[in-house]
């Protein structure tokens, strides 16, 4: 089977948790012996073409883009990345079916959809009204809104992360229930299993002293991502706990503003922003945190919590979207009130006050990480997906009686049957 994907992100561009699924999902469909195409931008450097076995990543040059104008630049990227699947398709083609993740790239993949004629499907990892708490508070998050709701029509299946995003992505769009495949993200342990034994302490030096116990956050900076509720627990924290330093990793907008917000409470010596930090720096604080914290106020998944879980460290996550089927309350994790800092102050101070509980919590986050959330299962879950659209193709109308040949003269390489779906 030979699947052409498009996505936003993709390493050395990895912004969030769609990057790094898909880091993680393309390899995975390799080794099952699919054969994905990945399409990109190429914003942040990166060869320009990428060959690995059963798997290729092109990177694609965006257009200029104009400051301040996202969604304009979005479209014309689309049309940049169109054109080089045109020159993929006469290339390695022909494909069976296109995935496209999120809305970012919709303009394409609908595009491709309709000038090949095969199945498109379509991953949601988040959705602009879930960003805004169910609003959409101007002319581009609306613009948004509507092309989120033109992908899942024109998707032959959709796929979420999680039962409460099949819920979000039903509400706003109105697809029905029998459309959607839940497959949660996952995460690997082979780069937290390299660190194991060895001396880390000079490192973590730089990011707080040796008395002083460490709650790390990373992820986005913004918002939605519960920042501001995590300094107005701090007081409550440090009374309970006066050697606790927050080590913030990531970047965002709101960086500079919520720097500010910390500096201003008085706090600038109890919070370390580091703002973008590498992969291996990041493995190295998962490692070395004492208490891992994701307050989010809106969260799809929470791809971090598993990478905390994955790393052995003890989480507490606000009770909210995608988190609260990760992590299950006093037995993988802790779970506290969202948008509450009385309640999150509770969860760190009990996860550094009773370290033999968060300790058995830890052991029964890893094993469900190794048992559950890992890529070959995802892959496997998702290869399931791929069969039954190509099934059904093959048995509809737009299927047997709108029979395409590519620019090679051949059809789709896919033979279906209902093994399997």
């Amino acid at each position: 089977m030979r699947v052409l994907m498009l996505s936003w992100e993709y390493p050395p561009n990895n912004i969030g948790g769609l990057g790094k699924h898909v880091t993680e999902l393309v390899p995975a469909l390799g080794s099952k012996d699919i054969e994905v195409h990945l399409l990109t931008p190429r914003f942040k450097g990166g060869e320009t073409t990428e060959a690995h076995p059963n798997y290729m990543i092109h990177r694609i040059d965006p257009p200029e883009i104009s400051p301040g104008d996202f969604f304009s630049n979005a479209w014309q990227t689309n049309l940049h990345l169109q054109e080089a699947a045109y020159a993929i398709f006469d290339k390695y083609g022909p494909f069976d079916l296109i995935h496209v993740h999120d809305w970012l790239v919709a303009f394409a993949g609908v595009s491709l959809k309709q000038h090949y004629h095969i199945p498109m499907l379509a991953t949601i990892h988040a959705t602009e009204r879930g960003r805004g708490r169910g609003y959409l508070p101007g002319e581009v998050p609306r613009a948004i809104n509507n092309v989120e709701w033109w992908l899942t029509y024109e998707a032959w299946r959709v796929i979420c992360c999680s039962q409460y995003m099949s819920s979000e992505v039903r509400d706003y769009f109105e697809i029905p229930v029998d459309k959607i495949d839940v497959i949660a993200n996952g995460v690997s342990t082979t780069h937290f299993e390299v660190l194991v034994g060895k001396d880390l302490s000079r490192f973590r030096d730089n990011y707080a002293a040796p008395d002083e116990k460490m709650i790390f956050y990373v992820g986005r900076v913004v918002e939605e991502k519960g920042l501001r509720v995590l300094i107005d627990s701090t007081s409550s924290v440090l009374a309970g706990y006066p050697k606790s330093k927050f080590v913030v990793a990531g970047t965002g907008p709101q960086l500079q503003e919520f720097r500010d917000l910390a500096a201003g409470r008085g706090l600038a010596n109890r919070f370390y922003f580091t703002g973008f930090i590498s992969d291996e720096d990041r493995d190295k604080l998962y490692k070395l945190a004492d208490v891992a914290v994701f307050p989010s106020l809106y969260e799809p998944f929470g791809i971090t919590a598993l990478e905390a879980m994955a790393a052995k460290v003890p989480v507490v996550v606000a009770d909210t979207g995608g988190l609260s089927e990760v992590v299950s309350h006093h037995q993988t994790g802790l779970k506290v009130y969202p948008n509450n800092p009385n309640s999150l102050a509770w969860g760190i101070l009990h996860t550094l006050n009773y370290p033999e509980w968060s300790a058995a919590r830890v052991k029964n986050a890893y094993e469900l990480v190794v048992g559950t959330y890992n890529w070959p299962c995802i892959a496997d879950q998702t290869i399931k997906v791929y069969k039954r659209v190509l099934y059904e193709y093959n048995h509809s109308e737009w299927g047997k009686h709108y029979t395409h040949f590519h620019s090679n003269g051949s059809k789709p390489s896919a033979i279906v049957t209902t093994e399997g779906v």
